[in-house]
């Protein structure tokens, strides 16, 4: 059985955005240490998108291979959840988004893991593992904001209020999912002395190409090499 491309598509664009995002964070976290272990996970995100995305050129049948599909694409082409594309206003918004994108991406990679497609669960069974370390990271870094002083607390539970509204976008093709991702998260939100946020706005529309104009400033950044030198080669 093989993927639709516009399903491989979400899920590699899922992982580049999520690289390009903590990419960013090279030499601005916290620690030393931090520089290096969120290079490590982006370069994780980065490997799994790579193997997506390859994929889906060679299901889309169109000679496109994974720079092209990375670097050629708008930012209408691209079919990634809101949620990846939001900026990091601050530390700890990275975080949060690293906390609920890692629970998410952990349990459809162990689902994939089993499926049909055989290409697929090869891709899924590699990434599940690395999805764990990247999940518990971002909950240890939860529990220490969270659980630290009052002003880690009030910007940790400011970063969580802000990106919530944005993982109901993340079940739309896997709804059954929310139930066991929601028992992991607000265990560690509990455990870090952190709100759960009411459900309220869900906003939506990155699956089908409408996104946050963040997207396109990422982008410019991200293609700007490959397309000033098109075919260049090292």
């Amino acid at each position: 059985m093989t993927t639709s491309v516009d399903r491989l598509l979400a899920l590699g664009d899922d992982a580049l955005v999520t690289a390009q995002r903590l990419g960013h964070w090279c030499t601005r976290s916290p620690e030393m240490e931090e520089d290096v272990a969120l290079a490590n996970i982006a370069l994780d995100q980065l490997g799994v998108a790579r193997l997506l995305l390859s994929y889906a050129g060679e299901v889309e049948g169109a000679g496109r291979d994974e720079d092209a599909l990375a670097y050629l694409r708008t930012d209408r082409e691209y079919r990634n959840a809101l949620l990846v594309e939001l900026p990091d206003r601050d530390f700890a918004v990275m975080i949060a988004k690293l906390l609920f994108v890692s629970a998410y991406q952990r349990l459809l990679y162990r689902r994939l893991a089993t499926g049909a497609d055989e290409r697929l669960a090869g891709i899924a069974a590699k990434a599940v593992k690395e999805s764990a370390y990247h999940e518990d990271h971002a909950t240890l870094w939860t529990l220490r904001l969270g659980d630290g002083t009052d002003e880690s607390h009030r910007r940790m539970q400011a970063a969580v209020d802000e990106v919530w509204p944005y993982t109901h976008e993340l079940f739309e093709e896997e709804p059954d999912l929310r139930a066991e991702w929601l028992s992991t998260v607000e265990g560690v939100l509990t455990r870090a002395t952190l709100v759960r946020p009411a459900d309220s706005w869900a906003p939506t529309g990155g699956r089908d190409g409408r996104h946050t104009e963040q997207l396109s400033y990422l982008l410019a950044e991200m293609q700007v090499l490959h397309r000033a030198h098109p075919g260049a080669r090292w």
